[in-house]
């Protein structure tokens, strides 16, 4: 049996906060190993990164998500009870119904709603003088994620709701302020949605047929009772908040032009060249860092002991940038994606494996349409400068992006 690298630190939790996205890849490499041992928050973890790895990581007969994910992450992020930590016939049921809603259609639906409010918004940033783009979208994706889930929003209340989901998205790798607003911004949506849900059930709120809003309230779990009002409002959540954390995307997808402009005719008019780029901005730029999961039961993996229970963390970030699988990692280039297949372990921005039957993100296909639908608004509907600022991406900060938000100023509606 081999020996599974070990980290020599008594706890590496202060490490994985201090250098972030990557802690995991720089140990790999300086182990010479795919996984290594660690304790992060004073418990024995597995850190693995790579294709082997993440086919490992989504076997359901050897992982569990129950009681993987830590506390502080289910009371901002995930909330708790959510499809996030379910196994088996449970998750099953839960998924089934979040994957029920991810039509083509209202996948289209969704992206004309984001076309929308984006093509509205470019006179009032016309007037505007320097806005920042990633709060913009964040406020435009609730607007347009409300309307297609059938959840009412007053136009007076976006900035708020629009601020707590993007606190539950800053909070869980947070320590202090940016975390305490997460918990806060948590409850705060939890009773909002709970209200809706309550009011959708006994028929004050008539929520549209085929609403998120409408399923999830008459939703049966697999003993066919209803879900909890607030079980129900973390699934309704579960929907929301994923589509405004595109907005990261989206101003990831702003930087990557600005950076390689060339790009900028490449995609317009091209949607197979817009594919390609989108997917290259999933891949390079940091979004999720890591999935968590426990050893159903003990088992070997090339050599390597996996005891009953251990935690085991895997690194996406890693993966997406694993020389093996990506030559030159830290090289842009969308061109890669040329005649890519698909391979559900390679490249796992949203999590990996089958999206029905396992843990991947079931929003993914909306992730990707959104962020062509504002590739095209990006290069075809508008012209803009991007003021000097600081695009420096700091990868010790989880989530991470531009201190400045990514301005942009001199806004034209395209002739």
């Amino acid at each position: 049996m081999s020996t599974v690298p070990t980290d020599r630190s008594p706890d590496s939790t202060l490490a994985f906060l201090r250098e972030g996205y990557r802690f995991v890849g720089d140990r790999c490499d300086r182990y010479g190993s795919d996984l290594f041992q660690t304790r992060l928050l004073l418990e024995p973890t597995i850190c693995l990164r790579g294709r082997p790895a993440a086919e490992l990581f989504y076997d359901n007969d050897r992982f569990v998500r129950r009681g993987a994910m830590p506390m502080r992450g289910q009371l901002t992020l995930t909330g708790v009870g959510g499809v996030q930590g379910l196994d088996g016939a449970a998750h099953q049921a839960r998924k089934a119904m979040l994957m029920s809603m991810m039509t083509s259609a209202a996948i289209r639906q969704l992206g004309q709603l984001f076309d929308d409010e984006w093509r509205a918004r470019i006179p009032v940033w016309a007037e505007a003088g320097p806005v920042a783009l990633c709060e913009e979208v964040g406020r435009m994706l609730t607007r347009a994620v409300c309307a297609w889930t059938g959840v009412p929003l007053a136009g007076a209340d976006v900035v708020r709701r629009s601020a707590d989901l993007h606190a539950m998205i800053e909070a869980p790798a947070a320590v202090g302020p940016r975390h305490w607003r997460g918990l806060l911004g948590r409850r705060r949506a939890e009773r909002w949605i709970g209200d809706l849900i309550e009011r959708t059930r006994s028929g004050a709120l008539p929520a549209p047929e085929g609403s998120a809003l409408r399923m999830v309230a008459g939703h049966r779990d697999e003993q066919g009772q209803p879900l909890p009002r607030r079980i129900a409002a973390v699934e309704l959540l579960n929907v929301v908040r994923p589509t405004v954390a595109v907005g990261r995307f989206v101003m990831f997808a702003a930087l990557a032009l600005h950076d390689h402009p060339q790009w900028r005719e490449r995609v317009r008019g091209d949607d197979t060249a817009t594919e390609n780029f989108v997917q290259e901005v999933r891949r390079y730029y940091p979004f999720f860092p890591v999935v968590i999961a426990r050893v159903r039961r003990s088992f070997e993996w090339q050599g390597h002991h996996f005891p009953q229970g251990r935690r085991v963390v895997l690194d996406l970030y890693a993966t997406n940038h694993h020389p093996q699988l990506w030559p030159e990692p830290e090289q842009f280039r969308p061109e890669r994606f040329t005649g890519w297949r698909g391979d559900p372990f390679s490249f796992i921005p949203q999590g990996g494996g089958d999206h029905f039957t396992g843990h991947r993100c079931p929003g993914e296909w909306l992730t990707i349409e959104l962020m062509k639908r504002a590739v095209t608004n990006l290069t075809c509907a508008m012209s803009y400068r991007v003021p000097p600022q600081d695009l420096a991406l700091d990868l010790t900060r989880m989530p991470a992006q531009p201190p400045s938000g990514f301005l942009i100023d001199g806004v034209r509606r395209a002739e």
